[in-house]
């Protein structure tokens, strides 16, 4: 399946029913120097579209959505003292994980190169 877009600029790469879930590089350069980030708790009960947390930069706070509902099964506590590493690599430095529950969510939303045309349009 590949990693999916959303138009608020999260991705999601699902591996079964498992997904993890991170902001987009056009997010964070948008964003600029993110300082602060605010996470879920593992076991969080994630609904598609409602919001699970902020990032904070120098220029805006914005918050997160989620891309899919399901529970939280793990949160990256690296963000926590370095949340910049967000600015570093959006894609290797997911946020959370979940527990899918229900995978076809995923398939509206956008693939890569639908992403990318939609980020140009902006």
């Amino acid at each position: 399946m590949g990693i999916k877009f959303t138009d608020q600029h999260e991705w999601v790469e699902a591996e079964g029913t498992s997904a993890c879930i991170g902001i987009s590089d056009y997010a964070q350069k948008s964003l600029g120097d993110i300082v602060f980030i605010e996470l879920p708790k593992q076991g969080d009960k994630l609904e598609i579209g409602k919001e699970f947390g902020t990032v904070e930069s120098v220029k805006a706070v914005s918050e997160l959505y989620s891309p899919a509902s399901g529970v939280v099964t793990d949160v990256n506590r690296a963000l926590e003292d370095a949340p910049e590493l967000l600015n570093e690599d959006p894609y290797e430095n997911w946020i959370i994980k979940i527990e899918l529950d229900d995978k076809a969510e995923l398939e509206s939303l956008m693939d890569k190169d639908q992403y990318e045309k939609f980020c140009e349009s902006l």
